[in-house]
């Protein structure tokens, strides 16, 4: 093919143009890890588990991460899965774990040797307000009548939840003492995670259970639970339900969530991490994420999350002792 001078002039301005662009810009579609590890200490179905697969959406999405692998080990809070995250994880630039407040109240309930001061923060992503529920073929119909029955007698109350010394287990202490009754008398029923405890709800195995609204959302618009309260400073944004400051409970609580990096790991590592979970939270993705499932933004990444743990540690150290499970 002949090639005028024109032509050749036009292809060889378009090499120059092509070959003075920065290399960067080609690497924009490159994803900032090429997988992550996450791990879920806590069974499938519950908030730390939609909170990784949440990630994992956001972050595919905007082609942040090439793939992910999962491991889902539940119990005791976290306590089953934290040890073993720490010990088989150490070193490792690119693995992820999902924990939260309910960690934060396990570890010192359980005396656990092993605690999120082993482990790396990386971000707070998330918080939720507590719901109280009740199935709605069981006898407690309304909160006037969870309140005289916890009145009545806390012991005959069960409430489903999740771990022992948890957001959920911290609730329901402090209604009770709220109420004027020994928080010690509660009668809660702790599960490994949210699935598992929707369905002893559901089953009628306990009376009424405690969880974020993420996790009920269904089984309430699906008319199987009744809402009673959430436990914010105000009501969930376009949910009908009443808050326990509104029933008359000066009583607040919200379970927060967010990622942690294995330990040992160097700080070009924990920076390359806080910038992976930093440009999932700007994606438009995780916007519509926060907004579908009535999660709060409570984004925090880096030293001032580290400072941040240490005082949600400190407090919760406090609500646990008040309520006699510390």
């Amino acid at each position: 093919m002949k090639t005028s001078r024109r032509n050749f002039i036009a292809y060889g301005s378009a090499f120059t143009l092509v070959n003075s662009i920065p290399s960067f810009v080609f690497a924009q579609n490159k994803p900032l890890f090429e997988s992550i590890n996450m791990f879920i200490p806590a069974a499938p179905g519950g908030g730390w588990d939609s909170t990784g697969r949440a990630i994992e959406m956001a972050a595919k999405d905007s082609s942040l991460v090439g793939s992910f692998q999962f491991e889902n080990v539940g119990g005791a809070g976290g306590m089953v899965g934290l040890p073993r995250f720490v010990n088989q994880r150490k070193g490792q630039g690119n693995a992820l774990m999902v924990g939260g407040s309910v960690m934060v109240g396990a570890a010192i309930t359980n005396k656990s040797p092993v605690t999120m001061s082993d482990i790396t923060p990386i971000a707070c992503l998330t918080e939720e307000a507590g719901i109280v529920v009740v199935p709605t073929d069981g006898k407690i119909k309304t909160w006037k009548e969870f309140e005289e029955a916890i009145k009545a007698n806390p012991k005959a109350v069960s409430v489903a939840g999740g771990s022992a010394g948890g957001t959920d287990h911290q609730l329901l202490g402090l209604i009770i003492k709220a109420l004027g009754k020994n928080p010690r008398e509660a009668a809660y029923v702790a599960f490994a995670g949210g699935g598992p405890a929707n369905a002893a709800i559901l089953g009628g195995q306990v009376v009424a259970g405690i969880s974020g609204y993420s996790e009920v959302a269904e089984q309430i618009k699906a008319g199987k639970m009744r809402a009673l309260a959430v436990s914010g400073n105000k009501r969930i944004p376009g949910v009908d339900i009443p808050t326990l400051k509104e029933l008359g409970l000066n009583v607040t609580a919200a379970n927060w969530r967010g990622v942690f990096g294995a330990p040992g790991i160097n700080a070009s590592q924990k920076a390359a991490l806080v910038e992976f979970v930093t440009k999932m939270h700007e994606t438009k993705g995780w916007a519509e994420i926060l907004e579908k499932r009535k999660w709060t933004d409570a984004f925090l990444a880096g030293t001032a999350f580290d400072a941040q743990l240490k005082k949600y540690i400190t407090e919760t150290e406090i609500v646990l002792k008040e309520i006699g499970l510390a």
